[in-house]
């Protein structure tokens, strides 16, 4: 990319914040697109943005937040733009599989309604507080409290039992 190698954001080259923050810009497009080719679309969106036209980030943390918020915008975006018809036989089928297996919550996020969905993505699999959720999704801090309290009631109806803090 012109230019991406002499630019640093947050301390960290191009390539190391690509592959510092590739799981997380990952993770936030499946949860939103529910399928890995639209979320790959989003991916090289959200990244190409921050080589072309970032901020200056006050820490690796910021960085983190900006790419989150970037990603939810251009996975937004990608929808508007991609209405699809689909059969009722293809809306059936999950869009993207998961392990039932596996440790991960993944699968189980998938199951639930993307206004929760979005919130304990973050919340649990990004390790981020109230607050900070409530920053990134520029939204009421309460708001984010009964999104995750609800949709924490439906997780622990999908896992079908009470592992959930």
């Amino acid at each position: 990319m012109n230019g991406s190698s002499d630019k640093t954001y947050a301390g960290l080259t191009y390539e190391q914040a690509v592959r510092q923050y590739a799981d997380t810009v990952t993770g936030v497009c499946i949860m939103r697109l529910e399928n890995y080719a639209d979320a790959e679309d989003c991916f090289q969106n959200t990244f190409v943005k921050l080589c072309y036209s970032s901020p200056a980030f006050d820490s690796e943390e910021h960085l983190k937040a900006w790419l989150i918020r970037v990603a939810i915008h251009e996975c937004a975006s990608y929808r508007r733009k991609n209405r699809r018809v689909i059969s009722l036989d293809a809306a059936a089928e999950p869009a993207v599989a998961f392990d039932h297996e596996a440790h991960d919550m993944s699968w189980a996020l998938m199951k639930t309604p993307e206004k929760y969905r979005e919130v304990l993505y973050l919340h649990y699999c990004e390790q981020y507080k109230v607050d900070e959720i409530a920053g990134i999704l520029k939204k009421n801090p309460n708001t984010v409290k009964s999104l995750l309290k609800r949709g924490r009631e439906l997780l622990k109806s999908i896992y079908g039992g009470d592992t959930l803090g």
